[in-house]
């Protein structure tokens, strides 16, 4: 196999919940770091020892524990909003990678627990500290944990979403630099 094809059958072993916590900006750039050998197997918590196994088979790699310092494996979490601690500052809206927490300015957010893909992201940003993280299992309105690819689909789509406004703010941005520099008739 060619790096870039390790890289991809890596990458779609990965749970895609584009959580951080290996140290890298998502799951694909993690998949490319363990396929330069730049990254070791064993740093995704939410993937577990399933992951690790699963990864040391496709590469030929020994077994490893899971890295302590990303995390540790655990059930699968959902992010709880505190309906009555909730200020509808929106901060949540932004890092959530799968776009699973919906609401609008001064108003209450709400998580969609079926999309939630428990990476924690939400959690730092919010000022009054009314997110927090349950196990899937003890929601009852919670479906299973979605699927990797359902994952890296909602991803791609709040990555293009992200990138899309961010033209657009450039745009601007430099429409109005131009009006600035033309000299007034």
């Amino acid at each position: 196999m060619t790096m870039l094809a390790d890289a991809a059958a890596i990458h779609a072993l990965l749970p895609q919940t584009q959580c951080t916590r290996c140290g890298y900006q998502g799951c694909k750039p993690y998949a490319e770091a363990i396929a330069n050998d730049q990254a070791p197997i064993n740093r995704c918590p939410p993937g577990g020892a399933a992951t690790i196994e699963n990864l040391a088979r496709l590469l030929d790699r020994e077994v490893l524990p899971l890295d302590p310092e990303c995390g540790r494996e655990g059930p699968p979490m959902v992010a709880i909003i505190d309906e009555s601690r909730c200020i509808g500052c929106a901060r949540c809206l932004p890092p959530c990678p799968v776009d699973a927490i919906v609401g609008a300015q001064r108003q209450m957010h709400v998580v969609l627990v079926d999309l939630c893909t428990g990476c924690e992201l939400c959690i730092a940003p919010c000022p009054v500290d009314c997110i927090s993280m349950t196990p899937r299992s003890d929601i009852s309105s919670a479906n299973t944990e979605p699927l990797a690819a359902s994952n890296l689909q909602r991803y791609d789509a709040h990555e293009a979403r992200r990138h899309e406004r961010e033209r657009e703010r450039l745009r601007l941005l430099a429409e109005r630099k131009q009006r600035v520099a033309k000299p007034s008739a």
